[in-house]
């Protein structure tokens, strides 16, 4: 019986015991390498191709992010914002010259922790150009050249002294004052733009000896992981989706958007029956929401909470008149789901926004809202005097019809009086004699069983008035 026991002990001890106890090995977790390319031009599309996939990695809990370099250059600010996107990327920047990194493209390079270089391959002549009035590109000179390369140099240095690299090597690219000697060699005369192949980068100078700028010249991305040690890595390639172009015009004519929507809600509301102003107003809120979406700016949750804030407004306005609790929730969430559509806020960061984050869309919000006034006000004044304002009122968009405007259908109610049979929120039912009707008032609340007087039409439906 002892041995028994002694065997079954030993026989349940090694079951419950840890897989890694008996000998066995953990399998390493792969690690994950996300791919960005930074290619042809460095223009306001490629801001939102960057933005999405940085914000892929860090919701993934991605290790390595690697560029994929191959630019001719770009707009300053556009790689401004570029360098401040990859700046919050937690884990490993690199980046993988193939084939040119030419000035925007430089910066951008010197604003991850490793920089490695395919053969062939260039980097550098990053000074400050300006686009010529034929659409070509041309030197600044004097007193703005200095200017400009001051001011790039100084944001060229600083990201290359945050991620380990010689500041002297950024400066030379941009400025053609600054002579670049190491070790007694003269790398870059004075009165000449640095730009450097893969094999000058990756020289090394000094003691202990360090390379000029490149890790190493590699073959390939894969070449590059293993000289990183990343032999099993899962590799997430970012591809433009097309969209990123629509993206920027989108956010450009925001602002215009937002007029739009709001003028059409608003005189939606203002009528009876649904029409063209409400069709209106809704296509330009979806194209708005569809716009910081497509750009990585928002997600669907803020269309719901706007849909739900509409709901709110028509409940207070067409159900629960005076309540006021239904229209101001559904104003307060209104107003943060269209600031919140266009706030850029990352994986891992405090879910509410800075000041600095919310300056740029309560800007637009609040510029949308003084020109949706003065669009209505001119609309108010305008309109009756053109030949469509009688189709637009056919549309309730004055609630009332004049007699000539009623349509024959209606024409015969005009003057008659009856009962409400519900209460009239503005819209109802009520009888005229033997006749049922669908009716709305212009506003008023009335009462179920109260007289009413047909003093026009919207649509389909009669309007009338309290007794």
């Amino acid at each position: 019986m002892k041995t028994w026991l002694i065997l079954f002990t030993v026989l349940f001890t090694g079951l419950a015991l840890p897989d890694n106890a008996c000998g066995a090995v953990p399998a390493t977790e792969a690690k994950k390498v996300y791919v960005l390319p930074i290619r042809d031009d460095i223009m306001p599309p490629l801001v939102y191709v960057v933005r999405r996939g940085v914000k892929e990695a860090m919701e993934a809990k991605a290790d390595v992010l690697v560029l994929d370099m191959e630019t001719n250059g770009g707009r300053v600010d556009v790689t401004e914002e570029i360098i401040g996107i990859i700046a919050k990327f937690p884990g490993q920047t690199v980046t993988f010259v193939n084939k040119k990194a030419f000035s925007a493209g430089a910066f951008i390079s010197f604003a991850t922790q490793k920089i490695y270089m395919a053969p062939q391959s260039v980097i550098g002549a990053a000074a400050p150009i300006m686009a010529s009035p034929t659409g070509g590109a041309q030197e600044i000179g004097g007193t703005m050249e200095a200017k400009a390369s001051s001011a790039i140099s100084a944001l060229v240095r600083a990201n290359a002294e945050k991620n380990g690299h010689n500041p002297a090597v950024a400066d030379a690219m941009v400025k053609k004052t600054t002579e670049l000697k190491l070790d007694d060699k003269v790398i870059n005369e004075k009165g000449q733009i640095l730009t450097l192949t893969d094999q000058e980068a990756a020289r090394t100078y000094g003691k202990p000896a360090k390379p000029l700028l490149s890790a190493g010249t590699v073959e390939n991305i894969e070449a590059l992981l293993k000289q990183l040690g990343l032999e099993a890595v899962q590799v997430k390639r970012i591809e433009p989706s097309g969209m990123e172009k629509l993206a920027s015009w989108v956010n450009t004519i925001a602002p215009v958007l937002l007029i739009i929507g709001i003028a059409g809600i608003y005189i939606e509301f203002k009528t009876p029956g649904f029409g063209l102003p409400g069709i209106i107003g809704i296509c330009a809120f979806a194209i708005y929401f569809f716009g910081g979406y497509v750009a990585g700016l928002t997600g669907l949750e803020w269309v719901a909470v706007f849909i739900v804030g509409i709901s709110l407004v028509v409940l207070e306005l067409f159900f629960f008149p005076g309540t006021l609790v239904l229209g101001l929730s559904g104003f307060v969430l209104i107003v943060v789901s269209l600031v919140m559509a266009m706030v850029d806020i990352y994986p891992g960061a405090p879910s509410l926004p800075t000041f600095p984050q919310l300056q740029l869309p309560l800007n637009d919000l609040v510029l949308a809202a003084v020109g949706a006034v003065v669009v209505i006000l001119i609309l108010s004044r305008v309109l009756p005097k053109t030949s469509i304002y009688p189709a637009l009122v056919s549309q309730g968009a004055s609630g009332v019809l004049t007699e000539a405007a009623l349509t024959a259908a209606h024409q015969k109610h005009l003057g008659m009086v009856g009962v409400a049979l519900s209460t009239l929120r503005p819209g109802g039912k009520a009888q005229f004699g033997n006749e049922l009707l669908d009716v709305v008032t212009e506003g008023d609340l009335i009462e179920k069983g109260s007289q009413v007087r047909v003093i026009g039409s919207s649509g389909h439906e009669a309007v009338v008035a309290p007794v």
